[in-house]
């Protein structure tokens, strides 16, 4: 079995508003074909009004904070601007403390383009790496597996099961050579939410990257289609409002099923690779055709964006492609 062990790092503060997560790159090399990368949570100056430093005291009021993002913090009740979920009573409690790194193996160790391989990770405690880490489930999950190839083209979401052995597998195939990146979201019972992210070698034959230059804000497929829309001009630090309206047959769909606990997941990634943002939906009564997402880039330069929503039955992944603009000088 190939081991590749990620040492997962929250720092105290985040940039990217309505966002669920942010990662960077320090990543090293194991002298496989797999390399390794560290991710973190990050935050840059000129936070958000209703948030405040991780680790602000207590100023006689009620601290409110996000399960995903414990940096996001209120004095009142309300929603992540981040990634959407509901504000929790906490009053600055900062989790257990604990630095988490998540260990993945592959069976077999090299994992071939068309041939079934078991993805297997386990979270462990960074210095006590056979102490057992119980996850507490989120979205209606344990743990969230991101699946997309180097290139952006390709996306999956799954998620791992929990076997005895006290690791969370699932069998996967890739469908051609090349590099992939895996992302993991997950949170241990006591602690805070964390992010796990590699890099991983297929051999095989591969194909020729896709290159996505302009916008593509249309997506069509299956009989569906969806238009993504933002309220006003996408720019670094713009809060904005996203909207992504799904029709079908030329209809408008007024009867999206929940999928995980709300009408839609998206997920943004940047061209290459380093950010990552999984947002999550706003409070909306009705069942579509609209779903409504807040969100702020933190860097400029051309992201995708994965969206799935759940009809009639099955589960629907549309792609997207925005070109952030930099903040006017």
């Amino acid at each position: 079995m190939k081991r590749l062990l990620l040492p997962v790092t929250l720092l105290a503060t985040l940039t990217w508003m309505t966002t669920a997560c942010s990662s960077n790159d320090a990543s090293t090399s194991s002298g496989t074909p797999t390399d390794v990368a560290a991710d973190g949570h990050q935050h840059a100056a000129g936070e958000s009004h209703n948030t405040h430093a991780a680790g602000a005291e207590h100023s006689g009021g009620h601290i409110y904070s996000c399960p995903m993002h414990p940096e996001v913090t209120s004095d009142q009740p309300g929603t992540c601007p981040k990634c959407g979920m509901k504000l929790e009573h906490t009053d600055g409690a900062a989790g257990d403390g604990k630095t988490y790194q998540m260990n993945l193996t592959t069976t077999p160790a090299q994992p071939a383009a068309g041939q079934p391989v078991t993805l297997s990770f386990q979270p462990q405690v960074t210095g006590n790496e056979q102490a057992p880490v119980p996850l507490a489930v989120v979205h209606e999950k344990k743990m969230h597996l991101i699946i997309v190839s180097k290139d952006l083209s390709e996306f999956y979401h799954e998620h791992p099961d929990f076997k005895a052995s006290g690791r969370y597998d699932v069998p996967f195939t890739f469908k051609t050579g090349g590099t992939y990146l895996l992302y993991q979201d997950y949170q241990p019972q006591g602690g805070t939410h964390q992010l796990g992210r590699q890099t991983l070698q297929v051999s095989g034959p591969t194909r020729p990257a896709v290159k996505f230059t302009n916008d593509q804000l249309r997506w069509q497929k299956n009989g569906y289609t969806a238009d993504l829309a933002f309220d006003k001009t996408v720019k670094v630090g713009q809060p904005l409002a996203v909207g992504v309206t799904v029709n079908r047959g030329g209809k408008p769909v007024t009867d999206l099923d929940n999928y995980l606990g709300a009408l839609g997941h998206m997920v943004v990634l940047s061209e290459d690779g380093t950010q990552y943002l999984h947002v999550h939906p706003e409070d909306q009564a009705d069942k579509g055709p609209r779903i409504g997402f807040h969100t702020t880039f933190e860097k400029p330069g051309r992201y995708r964006v994965f969206l799935q929503f759940n009809h009639a039955g099955a589960i629907q992944t549309a792609d997207f492609t925005v070109n952030v603009a930099p903040t006017a000088a």
